[in-house]
């Protein structure tokens, strides 16, 4: 999505090119409401599993995320020196929460969930989510507990938050730093070069084996003899058959650091076949987190959006060259890139006391990230049904004959009813609308109920609340009259039913796309 530009006469400057920064952009509208329902169905997993939130400042010291990201280091912005201290835009929000617990050294234990803005100087790809600016939603518990626990709490919460969004077929991929980290040792991977190896392995979900050995020979110049050896292993992945498979190869399990890696994966599976996340899992030993701070179980979720289009096909829109070597191209049109994973996350034990002055500050952490901006170019493209401008149930309106008053102070009596009871509500802000003017109103917001005032039935005590889009034979097509005294119960009860038949069919819907997508069938007409 190109940003919107346009060019105005900056006052003794000549003309000034509009637009927003590279990798962002403004949101309104529609768009808004999406995202918002993103939150809202995020949020409400997060306070399920008892989580309370904090803020940290959108930038650090520079020194607090330096040496943090591996690789990834040379995306962080770094902002100019305003008053002697060096910062940096944050590039996540865990690393701002470990530090945040070590300043904070009488906080132990905590289930805490952040929402908001990071920043990474990545090549963008505004469609499919891949941004500048964007909001992360991360959760994590904090605390020292037995082993496991809290790890599959964490990915039964993420199994919750994705089907909640009704985002279609997913997969939880998920390894173990311990077991990579043996696996290279095993494989003959000098110390010094198992972080960046293990960066380029994790590039096998977008790139075949050939690229990434020759990655690993001709730019890391490792071994090939070793990089052939660390090819045999890298490319499998499964579920508890895997583990099983692992567990029978005396040369893995005689690691001290793959056996007890191994030792964690069995008995998280355990817990996960308890909470039903199994069947959404998927044991990857090429899976490796790019990032530093890791130290156990790592993971993250990929969608059939995630991935690049398969070879061979062809975009339908035309395709502007772009040069892979600009980091400020927009990429949005290669077919190369996919949007990628929408959460990860994992074990950081070592993290918080990287900041800590006392080993009261050795907290271990474990947590999952998911980004909306990700989630949303997704669930944008599978929109089962319109999407509403604004949330407002109820439009009041007025009508008369000769003489018609208005009725605004009515209306607004009205309203003022409705919002005391918490119902969504507006009125249009003529003395003396016209009845097709505020029906239009209505129509173009979507607004589902209309209450509609008339000064003969308001003596009497009386309104109307007619449903918006009633087939014409309807028996309530032209409204149903109601007492005033009445109103606030009965427009409820129509709402709730409304909402209630209308999640019904979304869910059928729903169900009908997994059916597609993983059957083949027909969806069921609704």
């Amino acid at each position: 999505m190109a940003p919107k530009e346009k060019a105005v006469k900056e006052k003794g400057k000549g003309m000034l090119n509009l637009k927003v920064p590279k990798g962002t952009k403004d949101w309104e509208g529609k768009d808004m409401i999406i995202r918002d329902k993103i939150f809202g169905t995020i949020t409400d997993v997060f306070k399920r599993h008892g989580a309370v939130t904090i803020d940290t400042p959108v930038f650090e010291l520079r020194e607090v995320l330096t040496g943090k990201y591996g690789e990834d280091s040379k995306l962080i912005y770094d902002l100019a020196d305003q008053g002697g201290e060096i910062c940096s835009l944050r590039y996540d929000l865990t690393v701002p929460f470990a530090r945040w617990l070590a300043m904070n050294p009488s906080i132990q234990s905590i289930k805490r969930y952040h929402i908001a803005k990071v920043y990474r100087r990545d090549q963008p790809a505004m469609t499919k989510g891949r941004m500048r600016e964007f909001y992360q939603c991360d959760f994590d518990i904090a605390g020292v507990y037995d082993p496991m626990l809290p790890d599959a709490e964490i990915l039964r919460i993420t199994t919750e938050i994705l089907d909640g969004l009704n985002l279609g077929t997913y997969t939880i991929k998920i390894n173990h730093r311990q077991i990579l980290d043996g696996l290279f040792q095993i494989c003959g991977v000098p110390t010094d070069k198992i972080r960046t190896i293990s960066s380029a392995v994790d590039k096998l979900d977008k790139s075949p084996w050939e690229e990434v050995r020759k990655e690993m020979v001709d730019e890391k110049g490792l071994d090939p003899a070793v990089a052939d050896k660390i090819g045999e292993y890298v490319l499998k992945k499964g579920g508890r058959n895997l583990l099983v498979e692992l567990l029978k190869d005396e040369t893995l399990t005689s690691n001290e650091s793959f056996a007890a890696g191994l030792k964690d994966m069995g008995l998280l599976f355990d817990y996960l076949e308890i909470f039903n996340v199994m069947p959404k899992l998927s044991f990857d030993l090429s899976l490796a987190r790019g990032l530093d701070y890791y130290t156990g179980i790592i993971y993250e979720v990929v969608t059939e959006a995630s991935a690049p289009p398969a070879k061979g096909h062809k975009s339908k829109k035309p395709v502007k060259a772009v040069d892979p070597n600009d980091p400020d191209a927009d990429r949005s049109n290669d077919d190369s890139i996919g949007v990628g994973s929408i959460a990860a996350g994992g074990r950081y034990d070592e993290l918080v006391g990287m900041f800590a002055n006392s080993a009261k500050g050795q907290v271990p952490c474990v947590g999952i990230s998911f980004g909306v901006d990700r989630i949303f170019s997704i669930t944008k493209a599978k929109m089962l049904a319109e999407v509403r401008a604004n949330e407002v149930d109820v439009f009041v309106m007025a009508f008369g004959g000769k003489g018609f008053t208005g009725l605004v102070k009515e209306r607004m009596e009205v309203c003022r009813m409705l919002w005391d009871a918490g119902v969504k509500a507006e009125f249009s802000y003529k003395v003396k609308p016209k009845l097709p003017q505020q029906f239009a109103a209505a129509d173009k917001n979507g607004v589902p109920f209309a209450i509609v005032l008339g000064e003969d039935e308001m003596k009497e005590g009386k309104v109307k609340i007619k449903e918006m889009g009633l087939p014409e034979g309807h028996p309530d097509k032209n409204g149903v009259d109601v007492e005033l005294v009445n109103l606030v119960h009965e427009i409820k009860k129509r709402i709730a039913t409304k909402k209630e038949l209308e999640s019904d069919k979304v869910s059928v819907l729903a169900d009908d796309v997994a059916k597609v997508v993983l059957d083949g069938e027909k969806p069921t007409a609704v």
